[in-house]
């Protein structure tokens, strides 16, 4: 284990088991520490940045599960972490039996074609050198799932039909095309090898509003037409409410709370969750004046030293003496609704 791990596999709290229900990704005491280091020409490791510090949650087949947060608490990383993308630190994550943190490059092409993302920015993610047909069809013979190329170019036209876009667009650059269609042909090619599993990370926030709806919608359609799975990476807490399953609330590298999305927004129990929800605005100017919001105190501690104890007890209002000792153990405060909180 890295020596930079605070809190050893041995003790850390049990994880949050799906009882009775079929798991297609598990995750257990994920940790991603980045090392820090200094120096011009003999380097050395000073301090980790813990992005992500033990966290564990299991995602069931045909569901979506949002992780939620603020910028710079560890969701994108975890995302990373279960796409291989990065190396974790410790911890395992299993997807359909298989423990990922186990196999090489060439046991994990395979399940490659299983698990696919769909990225935040749909500028940056398409390769403006290749025609959208190219860009689609490049992962189908990547894997080797369609050899002729006429078939290669009748599957492109008939995934750019399911996703909203006129077949014809396969001959167009990505920059020919607006934000909302580039993303569309993101989700075309997220589709074109069958996955099981997508991560849609930020899928939506780079989008306007008009746009995203139809996007949400879209992500929708498929998950019930293929009986998708989706971790659903995201900010914007109503995009979460109308699209997920169940919740998870992220804050500096912990997962502080987990249910249930309508259990969540209807009695959040942990003081970050109540305060990320009371955050949201009512688009209702005469209701939302009248509210009395919860304002977080402080700034987010550095993860490169987080506080010990608690790692939100400095910003708490519900803190006492024993938080900033101890760590909370995660626990199910009602059947389904798991919260890291010693005073709930």
């Amino acid at each position: 284990m890295n020596e930079a791990t605070s809190i050893s596999t041995t003790d850390a709290p049990p994880p949050p088991r799906v009882e009775g229900t079929d798991a297609l990704v598990r995750v257990r005491d994920l940790k991603m520490h980045f090392p820090v280091t200094e120096g011009a020409f003999v380097s050395r490791v000073v301090a980790h940045v813990k992005a992500v510090d033990g966290i564990d949650f299991d995602i069931r087949r045909g569901e979506t599960l949002g992780l939620v947060g603020e910028s710079g608490c560890g969701k994108t990383t975890t995302g990373r972490c279960i796409l291989q993308l990065e190396n974790a630190t410790d911890g395992e994550i299993w997807f359909d039996g298989q423990d990922l943190n186990r196999l090489n490059k060439v046991e994990m092409r395979p399940l490659r074609q299983r698990i696919q993302v769909i990225f935040q920015d749909p500028y940056s993610s398409l390769n403006p050198r290749m025609k959208i047909g190219q860009i689609i069809a490049e992962p189908m013979m990547v894997h080797g799932i369609i050899d002729e190329a006429d078939e290669r170019d009748a599957r492109v036209r008939e995934l750019l039909d399911l996703c909203g876009l006129n077949p014809k667009f396969a001959d167009r650059y990505p920059h020919e095309m607006s934000g909302g269609q580039r993303q569309r042909v993101g989700i075309a090619r997220a589709l074109a090898v069958n996955p099981e599993f997508i991560i849609c990370d930020e899928a939506v926030s780079a989008l306007d509003v008009s746009i995203q709806a139809q996007v949400i919608n879209l992500l929708e359609d498929l998950r019930d037409e293929f009986d998708l799975t989706y971790l659903f990476i995201s900010h914007d807490l109503s995009v979460v409410h109308h699209l997920c399953h169940r919740v998870a609330v992220m804050y500096l590298g912990h997962i502080v709370e987990l249910a249930e999305t309508e259990e969540l927004f209807r009695n959040p129990l942990h003081p970050y969750t109540q305060a990320l929800l009371e955050a949201v605005p009512i688009p209702d100017p005469t209701v939302e004046k009248a509210r009395a919001h919860q304002i977080i105190k402080g700034e987010i501690p550095s993860p490169i030293n987080p506080p010990p104890g608690c790692v939100f007890h400095p910003r708490c209002p519900m803190s006492v003496d024993g938080c900033s000792v101890n760590m909370p153990a995660f626990r199910e405060a009602t059947p389904g609704h798991w919260v890291a909180c010693t005073e709930v």
